[in-house]
């Protein structure tokens, strides 16, 4: 393997195995394998199934929109860009191919998890506006929710009251994660409706008062969720794939 140079720096030829220590002092090695058996088990996958043929005529509309959204309609300047990219157009376009072979392998392989795995995930991908007021004790916490209760302005006792940064912006935390929030938190927020005051709250020593501002529960046919759990899932299925390989590094 020593005799294999396939990097040269200053004209001075870097054999793989020298490349492998490098990599190794950085504690770049691990990571740098990682994306070789991701790689690996992609194409493997890709060659390997019948079920993710692709229309060729994709492919080649992927080329030319690829090539007027970078004014490279010219064949000279195209040309002129595959050699600065170091590729040809026969490499270039097997990767567009392989892009669209990607994109269905995630989909073969998620699409009958997908709604099981959003219920699974639905705690964490549910979220709640919410705007708080933390105080050191419970006395003034029940205070300070009677004086909202007979007209006091919360924005107002939060910016004089609050102990947490957010009180700049009048108690405002914006939209949490309800898996993110503590049980209790949680517990008392999911049977509250939009505009109701929580609260108080023991939460770590301090006592909070909170107000709903608005409910956002996830939606399975959200398209960018639906594509974000097809992505965790897809990584999932692929670290399985990995952990099953059996690799031995070779130096020399």
């Amino acid at each position: 393997m020593e005799s294999l140079s396939f990097l040269s720096i200053n004209d001075h030829p870097l054999s793989i195995t020298q490349a492998v220590k490098y990599l190794q002092a950085s504690g770049k090695l691990s990571q740098f394998i990682g994306d070789i058996l991701r790689q690996y088990v992609i194409e493997q996958e890709i060659q390997t199934r019948d079920d993710l043929d692709i229309n060729p005529a994709l492919t080649e509309q992927a080329v030319i929109d690829f090539r007027l959204k970078n004014q490279l309609t010219q064949p000279q300047t195209f040309q002129e860009w595959l050699q600065a990219n170091g590729t040809d157009y026969e490499t270039f376009h097997s990767s567009i191919t392989l892009g669209f072979k990607l994109e269905k392998l995630k989909t073969v392989v998620t699409q009958t998890s997908i709604p099981e795995y959003f219920i699974e995930r639905k705690i964490f991908l549910d979220r709640v506006v919410i705007s708080r007021i933390i105080v050191e004790s419970q006395e003034l916490c029940e205070e300070l929710r009677t004086q909202i209760e007979e007209g006091g302005n919360f924005e107002q006792l939060a910016r004089e009251y609050s102990l947490t940064e957010d009180r700049i912006m009048n108690g405002m935390m914006g939209a949490i994660s309800r898996g993110t929030m503590p049980d209790t938190l949680r517990a008392a927020i999911d049977v509250a409706s939009s505009g109701q005051l929580v609260g108080p709250v023991e939460l770590e020593g301090r006592y909070g008062l909170f107000r709903v501002e608005q409910f956002l529960p996830a939606s399975v046919e959200d398209t960018q969720l639906q594509q974000a759990l097809q992505n965790e899932l897809f990584e999932k299925w692929l670290a399985e794939k990995i952990q099953k390989l059996t690799v031995k590094l070779q130096m020399g």
